[in-house]
This record gives structure tokens, sequence and C-alpha cells, in this order.
């Protein structure tokens, strides 16, 4: 591994990092749980090892990450989801069978479930 001996080499490499990444990101779902206060207290801990655990089962590559509060904690746990060349989809009070229904019929069988929350934001 080279040295960085500058902070300009360190600026271009953060780059390159990062740029490996978003292309890496834009080849997969992606699926966020908010992992905020309120949603760690309504069960956001066991929806994601749930989602880890389906997408194991069913040999899936996709990223599931943790992220900050989304600013719905009337419904937490709540989880975005980022399909290949669709827009997220955030849903609403996901427990241990909604996140099984996450993977298996919105995610492997492109079914529309309930609880979508409509969203305002770019992106997380």
């Amino acid at each position: 591994m080279d040295k960085i001996k500058s902070l300009a080499e360190l600026k271009t490499k953060k780059e390159g990092l990062q740029a490996n990444l978003k292309e890496q990101d834009d080849k997969m779902v992606q699926i966020k749980v908010a992992m905020a206060t309120c949603g760690i207290a309504s069960g956001a801990k066991d929806v994601m090892n749930v989602l880890k655990k389906e997408c194991e089962r069913n040999h899936l590559q996709v990223a599931v990450t943790q992220t900050g509060c989304m600013s719905y904690c009337y419904a937490e746990p709540t989880v975005e989801v980022k399909r290949v060349g669709m827009e997220p989809v955030v849903f609403g009070y996901v427990d241990a069978e909604k996140a099984e229904q996450i993977v298996t019929k919105y995610i492997m069988g492109n079914e529309m479930l309930d609880g979508v929350i409509p969203v305002n934001y770019e992106s997380i």
C-alpha cells in the first residue's frame, strides 16, 4: 500500500474510493434501516437482522445498511429500499414479518406492499 504524503493525495484517494462505491451501489439493491433512537426503540435492530438473514437465505446481492433519522418517527421502524434503476421506496411500521415480505415479495417478486410512506426528499 502506498503512503499518502499530502492532503491533496488523500483527497484524490477519497474521491476515487467514493466513485468506486457509488458505481457498486448503482448495481445492487440497497436497503437502509433507520436506526435513530426512535427506530431502535421500536425494534429496528431486529428488523435489520431479519432483512440480512432473508437476503442471505435467498442468496441476494443486497447492501443492507443502517442510517440515521428519516423524520418518520411516528412510523418506526422505517426501511428505505432502492432497487436498481428505480426510485427509493420507504416502508413504515416494519416488523419481522413485513421485513421478510420486503425481501420476498417486493425485492424478489416485484410486488408492491402496503405501508409505503410518501417521500419528500431526494436521498437519505
